[in-house]
């Protein structure tokens, strides 16, 4: 028979998993609201600036330039520049630029070969002190550049047809500033199903979509170095790569020196026009996010603490409980640490929804939590000694 301390505990861990599973539920009614405030990429009632394209369009889009940097990607610049090259543009007159960053692959060789007289490569400059390789490749390329507006692609991008009328028409819904999201994410092995899925979580259960581009505070961004869609005239005046060439999460600094600058910027779902594999196995995985997860902290310890103590609190510990008190023979403690982890497979759900990701992709969220704060203590860890980054054979501090 249980005595009363061990009966008071019991308790305590019951209202504990409570509060939990009340947490979960309004977070799974933030990411219900939120999932559906992200307009879609195109023309439609749901699409970007769609209350703009009711009205006559004033900034039409003369000529886009397609911008592709890439160092090391053979393996991947001949599907991209096919699918780009698979696009109608329907009077849309288009421009196609690679830049191959030194590649050591034949990069340069391949994007000749299958772009043609239609994809003009370009040999990238050495780089000089005090910038990083992509933003010093994508600065290159919008020098060389003549459109008005321009695509920023990573070369793993593999692009719809209906994808370069989708950006055409977004440019001009939103007229200027910087139009950009996340691709639908490919996935094969473990730790890339574990853990690309949750770029969207992180978005969806989050960021308030509307302040992204309703607010000025440059805090309320996201942006995906896989698909920017810039105005000329708002990436001069946001200073473009140059203002960051020593950011290492490029994307995210670009669209905050967007804000800065005073120009709009607009997170869409682009899953339908867009996708790609940006990793092809773990140790792509855990070098790449190794690399930005602390960075897009802020490179600050105690915010970095928080959110993985608060992940854990709420996707990790519901599922240890559980566990626990299954295999222990304790079925009634189970109870709420079980409604607890439905809560947060559901909220995963949404997520993944958003990213068109399996269905069941959510039922690991757990481990896609425990693997995540791995990598998350590595990153830390990277950024305190002296070896740093090493990603496509360039070293970063």
């Amino acid at each position: 028979m249980a005595g009363p301390a061990a009966a008071g505990q019991g308790e305590g861990m019951s209202v504990f998993f409570q509060v939990i599973t009340g947490l979960l539920v309004l977070q799974l009614l933030f990411a219900l609201w939120n999932k559906a405030q992200l307009p879609g990429l195109g023309v439609g009632a749901g699409a970007v600036g769609a209350e703009a394209v009711r009205r006559p369009v004033t900034a039409r889009v003369r000529r886009l330039s397609v911008l592709i940097p890439a160092r090391n990607e053979a393996a991947n610049i001949a599907g991209c520049l096919s699918s780009v090259l698979a696009c109608p543009t329907d009077g849309l007159e288009v421009e196609i630029l690679v830049l191959d960053d030194s590649s050591a692959d034949g990069t340069g060789d391949i994007a000749a070969a299958a772009g043609g007289d239609r994809v003009r490569v370009l040999r990238g400059r050495e780089l000089p002190e005090g910038w990083l390789g992509k933003s010093h490749a994508c600065a290159q390329l919008a020098e060389a550049a003549s459109g008005d507006w321009l695509l920023f692609l990573d070369a793993d991008v593999r692009l719809q047809p209906s994808a370069l009328q989708a950006a055409r028409a977004a440019a001009e819904a939103a007229g200027s500033g910087l139009v950009t999201g996340f691709p639908r994410q490919v996935t094969g092995t473990w730790l890339e199903q574990l853990v690309v899925p949750l770029m969207v979580f992180t978005i969806i259960c989050h960021l308030p979509v509307p302040l992204v581009r309703g607010s000025r505070d440059p805090r309320f961004v996201a942006a995906h170095g896989g698909f920017l869609l810039i105005r000329r005239s708002s990436y001069s005046r946001c200073g473009g790569h140059i203002a960051i060439r020593s950011e290492l999460v490029d994307d995210m600094a670009l669209a905050r020196a967007m804000k800065r600058a005073g120009e709009p910027v607009v997170l869409a779902d682009i899953t339908e026009h867009v996708s790609m594999r940006m990793y092809h196995n773990a140790r792509q995985v855990w070098n790449g996010y190794r690399k930005n997860i602390y960075a897009g902290t802020g490179r600050s310890p105690a915010l970095l603490l928080a959110v993985l103590l608060m992940y854990w609190s709420l996707y990790v510990l519901p599922a240890a409980a559980l566990l626990w008190f299954v295999l222990s023979g304790q079925p009634g403690a189970a109870v709420w640490p079980a409604v607890a982890v439905a809560a947060g497979i559901t909220v995963k759900r949404i997520s993944d929804a958003a990213g068109r990701q399996p269905v069941w992709f959510c039922l690991l969220v757990p481990a896609s939590i425990l693997c995540l704060s791995l990598i998350a203590v590595a990153s830390w860890r990277g950024s305190r000694s002296r070896g740093g980054y090493e990603w496509k054979g360039r070293r970063y501090g």
